[in-house]
């Protein structure tokens, strides 16, 4: 097995007696874009020194800026169905729970969807609990199809990411066919002692079949897989070498590593108390591991949801984080109860902003809301992105075609405040692109925008 429990604990220790000499030269190493050994991240992971910090957390906002620019990834969840037949310790939709369960119907589903156009999103994670009965992979297929056929007004779903249960290669080729975006999927956690603790007596108690699921979705043609652990249920040091790990085992096997890596941390949820945990991460812990992550992994996305406060998700936009979820729900059927002032939550949020509260403080601090798809649709995904981000090429896409959405965004959503500060930060960042024909063709399609055209991306 790839994830190796004696190696990971033993480089961890050894860590401990790592001089500020040892730091200094892994940060050195680390501004050199050339990689990183889980040696060199297990000696970052034990940095406590605020001078070294502060490097980190510095060199963590060059590598994001010289690769990501001002763009930030905007999305929102859609949940379901909270069936589940697991009694996931920290979950609130366990199998132990007694409550009133629930999965929508198609026309509850297209109701959801049409709600979170008009909010302007394009870009959706579908969320579910595991049951097979009750939530088979024909229904995750058949909300699928339904998601992309609901249109409303200037609204559409052009992208729909997919985070549901380990499953088989038949069914991860049914997703490909039904054209999801990313796969995600949690380990939750990768120490393998905790992740039996905390799956008692269930379908996701198989922590080898978990962790093995990217590989089934490789093999049956998704290549754009997003990673996770939930920070709380065991050493965080632990989680991001064995995030590291997984990682290096898919790039080896199949030329490409994760898309994306998700940063959920434990939160209160019905059912579930917090005292139970010894390894909670607090604030300070937190910031160092997106920072981390963001230096080992330059060119991964890093995903922030509304777990955390509306405060820390803006600090760490500068330390990382690539996507962020906006006006989210995490009840089924969330978004029509929240109208009508009766949501139920699968665990408690943090930042509760409108969308426009979001992409305004967004655009305040600089930067580029992306409500972007192209990538997916053009075909740059797995190895292809990768390689074209790393050449550097994919800025020549990614910053004009942020700007665009932004743009259609701020006429078809926004209020005029959104509007001004948009093509004030378009105005700016525009001015920053290189090449002269990428400009004109960015001035085409904003002009064609505001001519009343849709859906323009490079």
């Amino acid at each position: 097995m790839f994830i190796n429990h004696e190696y990971i604990e033993k480089i961890l220790e050894d860590a401990k007696n790592a001089t500020r000499e040892d730091i200094k030269n892994v940060l050195e190493k680390a501004k050199k874009r050339s990689g990183l050994s889980y040696e060199d991240i297990a000696v970052l992971l034990q940095v406590e020194e605020k001078e070294d910090l502060n490097e980190i957390f510095k060199l963590a906002g060059e590598i994001k800026d010289s690769i990501y620019g001002k763009r930030i990834v905007i999305f929102a969840p859609l949940y379901v169905s909270d069936y589940c037949v697991n009694n996931c310790v920290y979950c609130g939709y366990k199998r132990e729970n007694d409550f009133c369960r629930r999965k929508l119907t198609m026309e509850e589903v297209a109701e959801e969807v049409k709600i979170l156009e008009q909010m302007g999103h394009k870009r959706l994670a579908l969320e579910l609990g595991e049951d097979p009965v009750n939530a088979p992979i024909d229904y995750v297929l058949e909300c699928l199809k339904t998601i992309y056929e609901t249109q409303s007004d200037n609204g559409e779903i052009r992208r729909v990411n997919v985070n549901i249960a380990a499953t088989t290669i038949e069914n991860y080729r049914k997703l490909k066919e039904a054209k999801i975006g990313t796969y995600i999927l949690f380990q939750e956690t990768y120490h393998k002692p905790t992740y039996d603790t905390m799956h008692p007596k269930s379908i996701k108690g198989d922590y080898e079949y978990h962790l093995t699921a990217f590989d089934r979705a490789m093999e049956a043609g998704v290549d754009d897989v997003g990673a996770g652990v939930l920070f709380g249920l065991a050493d965080p040091k632990f989680e991001v070498i064995g995030l590291m790990m997984h990682n290096k085992h898919l790039e080896e096997k199949y030329g490409v590593g994760f898309h994306t890596i998700s940063m959920p941390r434990l939160k209160p949820a019905s059912g579930v108390t917090l005292e139970k945990f010894p390894h909670l991460v607090d604030d300070e812990m937190f910031k160092k591991l997106v920072a981390i992550i963001r230096i080992a992994v330059p060119f991964t996305g890093i995903i922030m949801s509304t777990r955390e406060t509306s405060e820390m998700r803006r600090e760490l936009l500068r330390y990382g984080v690539s996507q962020i979820s906006a006006g989210s729900s995490t009840g089924v059927g969330g978004y029509k109860d929240r109208e009508e002032g009766k949501e139920a939550l699968q665990f408690k949020t943090s930042d509760d902003r409108t969308p426009l509260e979001v992409i305004k403080s967004v655009l305040d601090d600089g930067y580029i809301p992306s409500y972007c798809t192209a990538c997916y649709r053009k075909g740059r995904t797995g190895e292809r992105f990768m390689k074209l981000a790393k050449s550097g090429e994919i800025q020549n896409v990614c910053e004009p075609n942020a700007m665009t959405t932004l743009l259609e965004f701020a006429i078809d959503y926004g209020d005029k405040e959104i509007l001004e500060k948009a093509e004030e930060v378009i105005k700016t960042e525009k001015e920053r692109i290189k090449r002269q024909d990428i400009k004109d063709l960015l001035e085409k399609n904003l002009e064609r925008l505001k001519a009343g055209e849709r859906d323009l991306y490079l």
